[in-house]
């Protein structure tokens, strides 16, 4: 046996069949709930394994998931792994160009899909030829077909047509076994996780299978010590009892929630879901659920859960919460205090992260607009000269850097693959797109993305420290921060704000007091654009090309 993720959940199933593993509780239309024991979701995907390698699926063949979070995400992405077949994340909100760009770069032989999403992915597919075999989940949308001329209402005439039929994925589940039955697989097997960032086309980053399980799911043990051997996963499931319940609450599209239920499995205990993110809905699945760890992703998630505790949900039950952690992006000061007024008896956690690297730490208590976001990082984090790749001395700015269980590259991507992985005596090493400084005891302060770094009169800005000043102001509930192109100064710095409900709109002079004390002075904004909402990916991340064409286009 060895360190690949279908062997290790296969091993759990086998010690603790009869646990609930997963329970889906808001079930689209009918607001039921499903819940599946380990067998029960080992079986389905058992059944869904067999259906695509029937359909001719083979061992490293690229399967893309272009689905809401549910039983048949999960499930999916267990049944790639089973047949050695390489899951691949859809982002459900690309458009037709960019859908068709990733299906071509992918080289993707199948894909499971949302039924809703049946017209994009028919118009997607007209621009390519990659694609063989399609399994959609749900009822079809209205006005799509598909190569067979199926609708389930009269499509007008120039309507996106499927070019293969799909198979209906309840059709798929019937047609395949229950039974295992699969042949040997490699700790070699591969896990692509795409990610856009904030620019440019989307990359898809190719992880080894045991790289993936130690650097983003903590090897068995995310706060304790990572197992040494395979088969000693399932004996500590064994030995343990059950009651812990994780609730990864951004989309399992994004790479972070996947990570956090497969952490769940490997302690054999339950995983939660919901299809979207809904404050209100969450913070009851809390209660009723008992969930104990919960993922998320910054303000933009934690700040609507705070609003609720303090309105609408005062009162609700969320005792059984040990933990809540953020990953790809920053929580801010004010909304980290805010939370730990409401549940002082949950461990807030800031962690520090990202597609290339899994986990690299987390921050400190005292990480705010005053310090920065400082950050303990584990003992694969450093921070290198962007030049000679060699370590950055203490208190001079340079690119985070992790090594060890690092991915082997990008995807089709020999270029940005030589410009961000390379070898150190030995040891394969991934650069980061974090520009940071490291102090005498290692602790990493976070400047910002090198990417969207503002060059105002020669000084450098990173939009996450102005961000973090402007969201302490009490009246602001979002803010991004971009450079404007001015005549002077090559950039200038400009925040787009979104105001509390009822709050009165700033003026650019009100906001410049507000960061004063906060930040240097070529880091305050020389421009506002106050937007009734702040645009960011359904994770929470930020879109920096929408703030920066809304930045170019307002102001005050």
């Amino acid at each position: 046996m060895e360190f690949n993720l279908a062997d290790l959940f296969e091993s759990i199933v086998d010690v603790v069949p009869d646990r609930e593993a997963l329970v889906y509780v808001d079930h689209p239309g009918t607001g039921a709930e499903r819940r599946l024991t380990y067998a029960g979701l080992d079986a389905a995907a058992n059944r869904l394994a067999h259906h695509l390698a029937d359909s001719g699926i083979g061992p490293g063949e690229h399967v893309g998931l272009y689905l809401y979070n549910g039983v048949e995400y999960l499930q999916t992405v267990l049944a790639c792994l089973k047949i050695r077949a390489v899951p691949v994340n859809v982002n459900y909100r690309y458009v037709e160009e960019e859908l068709a760009y990733l299906y071509r770069d992918a080289d993707l032989a199948a894909l499971v899909f949302d039924a809703e999403f049946t017209g994009r992915v028919a118009g997607a597919l007209r621009h390519t030829t990659v694609l063989r075999h399609l399994v959609r989940v749900g009822a079809p949308d209205a006005g799509a077909t598909d190569a067979a001329g199926a609708t389930d209402a009269a499509a007008p005439d120039d309507a996106p047509r499927l070019p293969v039929a799909p198979v209906e994925f309840t059709d798929a589940e019937a047609s395949g076994s229950p039974g295992r039955g699969f042949g040997p697989r490699s700790a070699d097997d591969q896990f692509i996780i795409y990610t856009g960032g904030t620019t440019g086309m989307p990359k898809g980053v190719m992880w080894r299978q045991e790289d993936l399980f130690f650097a983003g799911m903590g090897g068995g043990a995310p706060t304790g010590v990572p197992v040494s051997r395979p088969e000693e996963l399932a004996e500590r499931v064994a030995g343990s009892g059950e009651g812990i319940v994780f609730f990864p609450t951004p989309p399992l599209m994004h790479g972070t929630s996947t990570l956090t239920a497969f952490i769940g499995f490997h302690f054999g205990q339950k995983v939660v879901l919901h299809r979207k993110f809904a404050p209100a809905e969450v913070l009851r699945t809390v209660e009723r659920e008992k969930v104990s760890s919960m993922s998320l992703v910054g303000d933009a998630m934690l700040r609507p859960l705070v609003d609720a505790l303090e309105g609408p949900l005062k009162g609700t039950d969320t005792s059984s919460l040990f933990s809540v952690s953020s990953s790809g992006a920053v929580l801010s000061e004010t909304i980290r205090n805010r939370f730990r007024e409401l549940v002082p008896h949950a461990v807030l956690l800031n962690n520090f992260g990202s597609s290339e690297s899994g986990f690299n730490g987390t921050a400190t208590d005292d990480a705010g607009p005053a310090t920065g976001f400082r950050v303990q990082v584990n003992d694969r984090t450093t921070v290198v000269d962007p030049v000679t790749l060699k370590p950055a001395a203490v208190g001079e700015p340079g690119r985070v850097a992790q090594c060890g269980h690092v991915p082997l590259g990008y995807y089709n991507d020999l270029v940005k693959t030589a410009e961000t992985f390379f070898e150190r005596d030995g040891t394969r090493w991934v650069l980061l797109g974090d520009m940071a400084t490291v102090d005498a005891n290692g602790v990493v302060t976070v400047l910002g993305r090198g990417s969207q770094c503002i060059n105002t009169g020669g000084e450098k800005v990173y939009p996450e420290e102005v961000e973090q000043a402007l969201k302490a102001h009490p009246d602001v509930y979002d803010a991004l921060v971009t450079g404007v192109p001015d005549g002077t100064w090559g950039n200038r710095v400009s925040a787009v704000v979104q105001m509390r409900e009822g709050a009165a709109k700033p003026t650019l002079q009100e906001i410049q007091e507000h960061c004063r004390p906060r930040l240097a002075g070529y880091k305050i904004p020389r421009g506002l654009v106050v937007a009734p909402l702040i645009q960011r990916s359904p994770s929470g991340k930020a879109d920096y090309r929408w703030a920066r064409t809304v930045a170019a286009d307002g102001g005050v």
